[in-house]
């Protein structure tokens, strides 16, 4: 069995981005020293040791899955629904048909998302496709060929993190809809998956349609640099620690590289969440109640 490394993070470097506003987000980044210096007075927790199993690098809200990193099978979210077994005046968007799947927290996200929209005037949301099993996407790459689909086993859709959003008015890329998308979603956890401007990075052709969820504060992060998922993960892994601020709280994001042993460390009271990167390690995120 492969082994986790474990990495004191008091030795790793320390970023400070700082996002003052949640409605227009700034990232600033502080001397690294300084915010070490500052480090132990500012927070309170206590850390412990955590020892990871083997397949935690396949299993999180951060995988890149993309033409080189595919979907594993303990990378499928385990909390997987059929939206239509709610009603669409309760949920404030429609579907396409009967057969739309979703992780279940990402449908409770997506639903925060959709009223927070429904407000700003903006209501006609539908979800066109969510998840999808391996062998239905088998299907749909021998039905559309590579031009329009990703073979089973390399589409976010197989994760259950991932959704295609459409306007029943009009076509995506020219509806409101649209736009409030990919001006807003961050706020939400939520990414536009593959942008215009990142397709020679993603290698994906741009898509309005398609978001995927990473969760706060990533998406803040994301949204702010402009980048997309395969730039961010190479940022974490080379800045090895950030500290974020948003609205007030922090969180602190820390990458373990695999090595040989399984040990890294967690605060011992505060949340946390660990996530995979389909790669090489895993990114433990930690957010500061003080």
């Amino acid at each position: 069995m492969k082994k986790w490394g474990f990495l004191l993070v008091v030795c790793l470097g320390l970023t400070f981005v700082n996002v003052d506003s949640f409605f227009e987000p700034e990232v600033k980044i502080q001397n690294a020293n300084k915010v070490e210096s500052n480090k132990e007075d500012s927070s309170s927790s206590e850390y412990i040791q955590k020892e990871l199993e083997e397949d935690q690098i396949y299993q999180g809200n951060l995988l890149l899955v993309n033409n080189e990193y595919q979907v594993h099978p303990e990378s499928v979210k385990s909390d997987i629904i059929n939206l239509s077994q709610g009603n669409e005046w309760t949920r404030g968007y429609g579907l396409l048909d009967s057969d739309i799947y979703l992780s279940e927290d990402v449908e409770r996200e997506f639903s925060e998302m959709i009223a927070a929209a429904k407000k700003e005037g903006v209501r006609n949301f539908s979800i066109t496709s969510g998840f999808r099993g391996f062998e239905e996407q088998s299907v749909l790459y021998q039905q559309m060929g590579s031009d329009y689909a990703l073979p089973a086993g390399f589409s976010e859709h197989n994760l259950g993190l991932s959704l295609d959003v459409g306007s029943t008015q009009m076509k995506m890329a020219d509806a409101p809809e649209g736009k409030w998308i990919e001006e807003n979603a961050w706020k939400y956890g939520f990414i536009l998956r593959y942008p215009k401007d990142k397709t020679d990075i993603t290698g994906i052709q741009y898509e309005p349609w398609h978001i995927r969820y990473v969760g706060l504060p990533h998406s803040a992060i994301m949204k702010e640099k402009n980048f997309a998922l395969e730039e961010y993960l190479d940022y974490l892994k080379e800045e090895k620690q950030i500290s974020v601020r948003i609205n007030g709280e922090t969180y602190t994001i820390t990458y373990y590289p695999i090595s040989q042993t399984g040990m890294i460390k967690v605060p011992e009271n505060n949340y946390f969440e660990i996530s995979g990167n389909n790669m090489d390690g895993v990114f433990v995120t930690v957010y500061d109640d003080n």
